[in-house]
């Protein structure tokens, strides 16, 4: 049996769309992977996808591919540079908006064949709190939520957190304000969260910073890179940098939480 180191499992999501999350999810891995960690980013908007859009890549297979049992998962990963790929995901098919819970065990099981190619896993999950989004927020370890400063995104930003929390009993969340016109801004945009999930719900809810609102972003998006690499200095660069750099020192959990998880098996295999 091969022996197989903890991934970090990351969720980036949000309850809305138009925050930003496919950026964050692009940007964050570019940064991951600046710092030599591997890293894989899983499209998984599956009905609507975009990362590689957002990444310019030519893309041949796709998930659909994988669960329709044409290609194994290390088929449609697709190399963006040394430490980064990305398991793309297809655009405009109804079908797989609509997995059953099976395809998302066997999705989600077949990561466990990639484990060994990566240090971190990246979901950038699609809008909304449908089932599909549970699901893989479920699987993860840890859950990104990404908003932004309008009332719709504060809103559904606590409407995910307590489903999530109410139906699936997570009561951990780690909170990034996104485009942000200072510091103090993505503060407030925290503290008017905590201070309805406080009264609410039994959750904790940590904050990791802003990712300040640049125009750098928008010019890397039209040249379809990450800001990272269009625009190393920029503003935004450097705030994607600073959150990488924390993202890195989270823990990665070694303990199966009783529900279907991204590498679980292993763990359970190696204990």
């Amino acid at each position: 049996m091969k022996h197989t180191h903890p991934v970090k499992v990351i969720a980036v999501t949000g309850g809305k769309g138009g925050v930003g999350k496919t950026n964050v999810s692009v940007n964050l891995s570019a940064a991951l992977s600046e710092m030599g960690r591997r890293v894989v980013l899983m499209d998984a908007d599956l009905g609507l996808a975009n990362v590689d859009v957002l990444l310019g890549l030519r893309v041949k297979k796709t998930i659909a591919d994988v669960l329709e049992g044409r290609c194994s998962l290390a088929d449609v990963l697709v190399r963006v540079d040394d430490n980064m790929s990305i398991v793309p995901a297809s655009s405009g098919t109804q079908a797989m908006t609509a997995l059953s819970e099976h395809q998302h065990a066997e999705l989600i099981y077949a990561f466990n064949d990639i484990a060994d190619r990566m240090d971190v896993l990246i979901i950038d999950t699609a809008a909304g709190i449908s089932e599909s989004v549970v699901s893989f927020v479920k699987a993860a370890q840890e859950v990104l939520v990404v908003v932004c400063d309008e009332p719709t995104s504060i809103t559904d930003a606590y409407a995910l957190i307590k489903m999530l929390n109410r139906d699936h009993k997570m009561t951990h969340f780690r909170i990034l304000a996104n485009m942000v016109h200072s510091e103090t801004e993505g503060r407030n945009m925290f503290n008017k969260i905590v201070t309805v999930t406080d009264r609410f719900l039994d959750v904790t809810l940590q904050y990791v910073g802003s990712i300040p609102y640049d125009e750098a972003v928008r010019k890397a998006v039209q040249r379809q890179t990450a800001v990272l690499k269009a625009f190393s200095g920029s503003k935004a660069a450097v705030a994607y940098r600073q959150l990488a750099n924390k993202v890195d020192h989270w823990p990665v959990l070694k303990t199966p939480r009783g529900h279907l998880e991204f590498f679980v098996e292993q763990l359970v295999r190696r204990q």
